[in-house]
């Protein structure tokens, strides 16, 4: 027997199911209905399975992912970075506040530093969002950066698509911010923005090329009280050094613009300018063409982790490779040498 979609029920069918600690049995079939109507302790259900690192829950996920990917792609993605103090959550809670009044829903995937020795989460963004973590149409999810590249969390791409099939239509990324390769998060996001300071030369002087070449917008935050004219003198040099960089897309001009998310004042502009870069890349086929690219791009992770993760599940790998990590502290091999052996044995 199979369903108006396809699939196959009836008592002769083994449903597909997953086990977490924490949770009850789950069916991919009843989690992916229950992500259509955005029932979000599903959708938090859900990215608890693709963030899973047990080859017991692999299938599963990469079945719900292909389920829901009909679902997906309608919404603008979004990334912040800056440095730590500049307000980033902050500035998201304000932007959010502003979208929901418009009718927006909103998934916020916020990552903290991690704890060095837990690999958890320090800060907790529901706390410092606590606003907008009590709005309906909102969904924050932390999750510790645990070292991966742009301080976003490995699974950060699923879990897009899977608050898309859920229905959010603006999905914001704020990454750690702590000089680690930021190329990551413009991987997976649509419009990339940089949250900075004022400090005029000095701020310049200790922002990377690279990053710069990388944004869609530039926002010089905390333009309020005594600080506006300093925020309103960097929004200059930094236009002044943007017109000397190559553009991070293609026909579009990065803007630099002044914010505060105590006053509002500037969120109306910078959101307003978002949603005409989508309407310009769309219209010249540079947003579809980011979102293939960025398809290629997850796919060639994936193949990665999972070419790690089968290398490491041989037996005897994790004692061999600690053994040999010892003999290197040790002095006794070369790095080369281990892994020449790592490879060989």
């Amino acid at each position: 027997m199979s369903d108006s979609k396809g699939h196959e029920t009836g008592p002769g069918k083994k449903k597909r199911v997953f086990r977490k600690k924490g949770l009850s049995l789950v069916q991919v079939d009843d989690l992916v209905a229950k992500l259509r109507t955005g029932d979000r302790k599903a959708l938090a259900q859900s990215i608890t399975l693709v963030e899973s690192r047990s080859p017991d829950h692999r299938s599963q996920a990469a079945e719900l992912i292909q389920r829901v990917l009909p679902f997906t792609g309608e919404s603008i993605r979004i990334g912040i970075t800056g440095v730590p103090g500049a307000g980033k959550s902050t500035w998201i809670e304000a932007l959010g506040k502003k979208l929901i009044k418009k009718d927006y829903a909103i998934a916020i995937l916020a990552v903290d530093p991690s704890s060095t020795l837990s690999g958890g989460s320090i800060l907790g963004d529901k706390t410092r969002m606590e606003q907008l973590a009590h709005e309906p149409d909102v969904f924050i999810r932390p999750s510790p950066a645990a070292g991966t590249l742009g301080g976003v969390h490995r699974m950060t791409r699923e879990t897009i698509l899977l608050c898309e099939a859920a229905g959010y239509d603006v999905i914001i990324v704020e990454t750690v911010g702590v000089g680690q390769s930021e190329s990551t998060v413009r991987g997976m996001v649509d419009f990339f923005m940089l949250l900075a300071l004022t400090g005029g030369g000095d701020e310049l002087q200790g922002m990377k090329k690279g990053i710069l070449e990388l944004v869609d917008g530039i926002v010089i935050n905390k333009a309020d009280g005594d600080n506006v004219w300093k925020a309103e003198q960097a929004k200059g040099d930094y236009r002044q050094l943007l017109h000397f960089l190559q553009p991070a897309t293609e026909g579009w001009k990065t803007p630099s613009f002044t914010s505060s998310a105590i006053t509002g004042a500037g969120i109306d502009d910078i959101w307003k300018t978002i949603l005409q870069f989508k309407k310009e890349t769309q219209e010249n086929g540079i947003f579809e063409r980011r979102r293939s690219s960025q398809a290629i791009e997850w796919m060639n992770q994936m193949m990665m982790d999972r070419l790690m993760n089968e290398f490491m599940e041989k037996e005897g790998r994790k004692e061999q490779l600690e053994h040999l990590k010892q003999q290197v502290r040790s002095k006794n091999i070369s790095p080369a040498d281990a892994i020449e052996q790592l490879f060989t044995e």
